[in-house]
């Protein structure tokens, strides 16, 4: 039977999750393997530091969270209801004292420019930038109750396009909302990709004119759809690789190698991905796989933690590890809030 996010709590499980996993991967992104072995030990050992601080990630994916939250209250979620939320809370986050953990330059570039009230928003997009910051803070849109396919599409790119204007940015922030929607609804994981990848070729030329106004402008493409396609194209490519290294690359090997090293958005999404299927079933493991990586170790965890999660719910998580993460009571409420 297909369980439903009030049976397992998922949306709390993710949150939950996303959050660990950016705690384990903060203290060794930038580092090789090998480095992070000899600091931390075996990487199916690796511990989660007794304040488990997170990085930007985590405290994005709140800004997106809370975004989300007031714009549903208001009413029904549309492009303007979302928008003011969300760039509000970008520049709450970016003006912010704790904004002090390694944060993108493309965000805090976008952001500075979100500051300008009268800017229009399309003109603050970073139009070449496809960083992970577009995805690594989109599970809230996967997670939020009663939304059509639509708006969480839609929601999913206009959160991303903020300050990721890039078309894979989009494409792949879409995806990443898709997979913890459908691992929340109980989509087995051996089905995911082939799902994803259904996805992708279903919305490779449709470009939301309602959510996302005249970005694709900002471009060198001849039409939106041109644009778009682009970015979809990226992810299908992504979405092969994936496939492969699923079915043959070493679980004990650095994931970073099969799909990418999660800089950029279609990779992150990608090796998050990886880590997950390699462990469906331990949780733990696959964070602590998805940090002891060469790559954009926090990032690639806080995807892995949030895909484990949605698929496992919030028993998926030590007690003892989930009561010391950094802003525990906020995502347990906004945990609660979309599990009820």
């Amino acid at each position: 039977m297909t369980a439903t996010i009030v049976d397992k709590r998922a949306a709390t499980g993710a949150l939950i999750g996303l959050a660990l996993g950016d705690a384990l991967g903060f203290p060794t992104e930038f580092n090789d393997v090998p480095t992070i072995i000899a600091k931390h030990g075996p990487w199916r050992q690796l511990p989660l530091s007794r304040h488990a601080f997170v990085s930007d990630d985590t405290q994005m994916t709140l800004a997106v969270a809370h975004g989300m939250r007031t714009a549903m209250d208001r009413g029904v979620l549309a492009p303007k209801r979302l928008e003011r939320p969300l760039r509000e809370e970008f520049v709450n986050w970016y003006q912010s004292p704790d904004n002090n953990r390694a944060p993108g330059n493309t965000c805090l570039r976008a952001c500075d420019l979100l500051k300008d009230e009268n800017r229009p928003w399309q003109d603050a997009s970073q139009i070449g930038s496809k960083g992970c910051g577009a995805n690594m803070r989109v599970a809230p849109v996967g997670l939020a109750p009663g939304l059509s396919d639509e708006q969480r599409a839609g929601a999913a790119q206009l959160q991303a396009a903020l300050t990721h204007g890039h078309p894979t940015a989009l494409a792949a922030s879409d995806l990443t909302a898709r997979a913890v929607r459908l691992l929340a609804q109980g989509t087995e994981p051996a089905a995911l990709v082939g799902l994803l990848r259904t996805y992708a070729r279903d919305n490779r030329s449709r470009y939301h004119h309602t959510w996302l106004g005249d970005l694709w402008t900002r471009a060198d493409d001849s039409t939106p759809e041109e644009f778009v396609a682009r970015g979809w194209d990226e992810c299908l490519a992504v979405l092969d690789r994936l496939d492969e290294a699923v079915r043959t690359a070493d679980p004990e090997a650095d994931p970073c190698v099969a799909t990418g090293a999660g800089w950029i958005a279609e990779e992150a999404l990608a090796t998050g991905l990886l880590c997950f299927l390699h462990f469906p079933d331990e949780p733990v493991t696959a964070i602590r796989r998805a940090a002891c990586t060469s790559g954009d170790s926090d990032s690639i965890a806080c995807l892995t933690g949030a895909f484990a999660g949605a698929y496992r719910g919030a028993d998926a998580w030590p007690t003892d590890w989930a009561d010391r993460v950094e802003y525990r009571g906020d995502l347990m409420t906004l945990g609660a809030l979309w599990d009820a």
